[in-house]
């Protein structure tokens, strides 16, 4: 066999490049995926505790404000009883914390665009974290994808760009050659990989346990049947409202009528 035939064969660490940058080539889109659907799920969470806030919750304030009425309209009628004042107290506190509440809640945020999602996709197959050869290397792509993150919630798709686009012109992107530190980096990414996509399935099974996804879980599933849950449930809590003011009313009528304070 002649040199240049001896050339053309393939050498084991050659094959073992392509075998690790394959299976690399394959856990990177799967972390891409996973990373999507995780600030696509925190994104949707986001915007439905916004919309509760801004329907539901702004009712149940108005609901604990009557009921604190109520209450202290009680206390007032029982000034001697301890457990009338505590429970006026209580109410108060309750009626104020959800008044800021109701008041914090800001407007919901549009869902993502399709053309949101190709871009994050693109942008976390670039800067991903697990895919650094160093700590600094790390730390740099730490902070850029905590911005690609800040941009994808916020629905920001021209900053989302600008981090796209600085990537791709900085020299740090560009990788270096040669079989060896090729394939201890390869070695190195799909470790890494693998340890996010155990840290990803981790937090996302510690969301699918709050009560913010489980109310997220319900709105999507009455969706799917044509009914709207938030809607419904702003609908009792009317009604409740409608009872608690009827109550402060009665009591209002007891207070002004001495006859009826003393059958009382």
């Amino acid at each position: 066999m002649t040199i240049a035939g001896r050339e053309q064969i393939e050498k084991p660490e050659e094959r073992e490049l392509e075998n690790k940058k394959a299976e690399l080539a394959s856990l990177e889109a799967e972390l891409v995926q996973h990373e999507l659907d995780f600030a696509t799920l925190r994104t949707e969470l986001r915007s439905v505790e916004s919309r509760y806030l801004g329907t539901v919750g702004i009712l149940y304030a108005e609901l604990d404000q009557i009921e604190a009425q109520i209450a202290e309209a009680e206390a007032r009628r029982r000034p001697s009883d301890v457990g009338a004042q505590d429970h006026a107290t209580r109410a108060r506190t309750q009626a104020d914390e959800s008044a800021q509440t109701a008041r914090a809640a800001g407007e919901s945020k549009p869902k993502p665009t399709e053309s949101l999602k190709k871009l994050f996709r693109e942008v976390a197959k670039r800067i991903h974290p697990d895919l650094a050869t160093n700590d600094d290397d790390r730390a740099r792509r730490q902070k850029l994808m905590a911005e690609a993150n800040r941009a994808y919630e916020e629905g920001d798709e021209a900053k989302l760009l600008s981090i796209f686009q600085e990537w791709e012109t900085s020299p740090d992107s560009v990788e270096g050659e040669g079989v060896g530190p090729e394939l201890i980096r390869a070695i190195r990414k799909i470790v890494q990989i693998q340890r996010r996509l155990v840290e990803i399935e981790a937090e996302m099974q510690q969301l699918n346990t709050t009560d913010l996804y489980q109310l997220w879980s319900r709105t999507e599933e009455a969706k799917n049947q044509g009914r709207d849950l938030l809607k419904e449930i702003a609908s009792q809590v009317e009604q409740e409202i409608d009872a608690a003011r009827k109550r402060l009313a009665a009591i209002a009528d007891k207070d002004a009528d001495p006859c009826l304070t003393k059958l009382s």
